[in-house]
This record gives structure tokens, C-alpha cells and sequence, in this order.
């Protein structure tokens, strides 16, 4: 797998402040992630996200068919 610089440091960075043992471990949970909420959208849920313990707010995911 080709990886620009800069997708090779937030892989690095993801990995280093998670408890994955390896890069390919982050990209399994990565995947699972992403696979999790690909299937939760389709079903018709929104994920949402407290912010400053008040405002809440609807996360968009990027490249979720409609």
C-alpha cells in the first residue's frame, strides 16, 4: 500500500496514541470503524457529538451514499 506523507503520519499518529501493536492493526480498527458506521447510516442513524459539555453536534461523514 502506497502512502503519502502525510497519510503515513496520521496513520503513525493513530498508532501511537491507541494501544494497536502494529499500523496494520490500526487500519483493521479503522475499517471496522468505518464498516460500522457505513452500516449504521444505512439503517437511518446519525452519530452526534457533545462539544464544550454543551452544544451538540451531528457528525457528516464523508463519501456516504445518500
Amino acid at each position: 500500500m502506497d502512502l503519502s506523507e502525510r497519510d503515513f503520519n496520521r496513520l503513525k499518529y493513530l498508532k501511537d496514541h491507541t494501544e494497536a501493536s502494529s499500523y496494520s492493526e490500526v487500519l483493521k480498527d479503522c475499517i471496522r470503524l468505518y464498516e460500522f458506521i457505513l452500516n449504521k447510516d444505512s439503517e437511518g442513524a446519525r452519530l452526534y457529538i457533545k462539544e464544550n459539555d454543551e452544544e451538540i453536534v451531528r457528525l457528516e461523514f464523508f463519501n456516504l451514499k445518500p
